[in-house]
C-alpha cells in the first residue's frame, strides 16, 4: 500500500539525486490569487518523472536489475528511467511514440538508454513495451501506475509543504495520473484541508472522463500538442487515488496552454513544455474557484521541442492579441497606404506584414483589399485601432 512514510523514504533516497526545485511567487498570473510555481521544469532531465524513476529502482532487487528494465514514455519518464538506469549501472530499453518530440529522444539516448519507435502515441508505445517485456523477461518500470513511482513524484508534495506551508490549493498536471495520486495522497494525509485540482488538456481527458464515469475509461483517441500528457487511458492505481483524493479535475484548451507558455517565458523566464503549463493555464483563465487563496501550480516539465516553439508563441501572441490581421476595403489610390499607416502608427501598433489584392466581382472596378498583419498590446489595443480606422472613414471586412 502506498503510505506517507513510503513518500518520506522516498524523499530520502532522492536527497541527493533530485534537485529541490524551486517554488516560486508569480503575481502576474492571477489577479485573483497569490499564485506560486513550482518549477519541476527546472529538475534533472527536465521534469519531474526522474523522482518516481530513480525510486522505483533504487527497491528492485539484484535479479531485477541483471533483467535490464524496459519502459515506455512519451518522452519525459523516457529520461527519467535513462538517468537512473545509467546511475544504478542497468540496462535500459526504452520505447517511445513516434510522435514524440526529437529533442526527448535524442536526450534519451544520451544518457545510455536505447531507444524504440512505436507509430501512434504513448498508449502504442505502451503496447510494444509489454510485448517486449514478455519476450525478453526485462522488467517493466511503469510510468505511472506503479505505487513505488508514485511515492516518488509525491515528494513533490513534500516540498511543497516545506517551501510553502500555508498552501491552501495545489493545481497539477494530469496525464496517467501518476504525479497527481502523488502529490494528492500526500497533501490530503497532511493538509486534508488543501485542495488538489489536476488539469488535463482538453483533447486528452481521459482521467477526468473516468472520474465522472467512475469508470477507468479508454479514450478512442487524443488530439494535443501537449505530448506529455496525451493519455487514452489513467492507470487502474492513480484511478482509484484521484477518486479519493483529488477535489476536481478541469480542461484547457491547446490555445490556452500555449497562452500559458507564451506568459511563463516572458513574466518568469520560465521554459515549460505543453504538459507543463497546463496547471498555469487553468490558473489563469479562472477554470478552477481559486479567489483569494495561496495557490501553487506545478510546472512538471520543460522539454518543448524548439521545432514547435515558434508556433506555440506566435499561438500565444494571437489568443492574447497582440499578433492580429486586419483587412480593409479601400478605393485604389495614391495616399491610402499612407492614411492607414500613420493611423495604425499614431496608436501605437506595429505593422510587420501587408498584402495587397484588387478586389473581387463584388466591389467597384476600382476597389481593393488590404490586409495588414501587426503586433498589438492586446485586445482591447486592438479595437482602438479598429475605431481609429472606422471614424477615419475606412471600411473593415472582418
Amino acid at each position: 500500500m502506498l503510505t506517507l512514510d513510503k513518500v518520506y523514504l522516498a524523499g530520502s533516497v532522492l536527497k541527493n539525486v533530485a534537485r529541490k526545485t524551486d517554488l516560486i511567487l508569480a503575481p502576474g498570473l492571477s489577479s485573483e490569487c497569490e499564485v506560486y510555481l513550482k518549477t519541476e521544469n527546472l529538475q534533472k532531465t527536465g521534469s519531474f518523472k526522474l523522482r518516481g524513476a530513480y525510486y522505483k529502482m533504487s527497491a528492485m532487487s539484484p535479479e531485477e536489475r541483471a533483467r535490464g528494465v524496459v519502459a515506455c514514455s512519451a518522452g519525459n519518464h523516457a529520461q527519467g528511467v535513462a538517468l537512473a538506469a545509467q546511475s544504478f549501472g542497468i540496462k535500459a530499453t526504452i520505447f517511445l511514440p513516434s510522435t514524440a518530440p526529437i529533442s526527448k529522444i535524442e536526450a534519451t539516448r544520451q544518457y545510455g538508454a536505447e531507444t524504440r519507435l512505436s507509430d501512434g502515441v504513448y498508449d502504442d508505445a505502451y503496447a510494444a513495451a509489454l510485448e517486449f517485456r514478455d519476450r525478453t523477461g526485462a522488467f517493466f518500470l511503469h510510468p505511472f501506475d506503479d505505487e513505488d513511482v508514485i511515492a516518488g513524484q509525491g515528494t513533490v508534495a513534500l516540498e511543497i509543504i516545506e517551501q510553502l506551508p500555508e498552501v491552501e490549493a495545489v493545481v497539477v498536471p494530469v496525464g496517467g495520473g501518476g504525479l497527481i495520486s502523488g502529490i494528492a495522497f500526500a497533501i490530503k494525509t497532511m493538509r486534508p484541508s488543501c485542495k488538489v485540482y489536476g488539469v488535463q488538456a482538453s483533447g486528452a481527458a481521459s482521467m477526468k472522463r473516468s472520474l465522472i464515469d467512475k469508470d477507468c475509461v479508454c479514450l478512442d483517441c487524443v488530439s494535443t500538442f501537449a505530448d506529455g500528457i496525451a493519455v487514452k487511458k489513467p492507470g487502474e492505481i492513480t484511478y482509484a487515488l484521484c477518486s479519493e483524493y483529488v477535489d476536481d479535475i478541469v480542461t484547457v484548451s491547446d490555445d490556452e496552454t500555449a497562452t500559458a507558455i507564451l506568459t511563463l517565458m516572458e513574466q518568469q523566464k520560465l521554459v515549460t513544455e505543453g504538459a507543463g503549463a497546463v496547471a498555469a493555464a487553468a490558473v489563469m483563465f479562472g477554470k478552477l474557484p481559486l479567489k483569494g487563496k495561496k495557490v501553487c501550480a506545478v510546472l512538471s516539465g520543460g522539454n518543448i521541442d524548439v521545432n514547435i516553439l515558434s508556433r506555440v508563441i506566435n499561438r500565444g501572441l494571437l489568443m492574447a492579441g497582440r499578433l492580429t490581421n486586419l483587412t480593409i476595403e479601400l478605393v485604389d489610390k495614391p495616399g491610402q497606404l499612407k492614411e492607414v499607416s500613420r493611423i495604425i502608427a499614431d496608436e501605437g501598433a506595429n505593422v510587420i506584414r501587408i498584402q495587397y489584392t484588387q478586389g473581387g466581382e463584388h466591389m467597384d472596378i476600382n476597389g481593393c483589399y488590404l490586409r495588414i498583419s501587426m503586433e498589438t498590446k492586446n485586445r482591447g489595443h486592438l479595437q482602438e485601432i479598429r475605431k481609429a480606422l472606422s471614424s477615419a472613414g475606412f471600411k473593415l471586412s472582418d
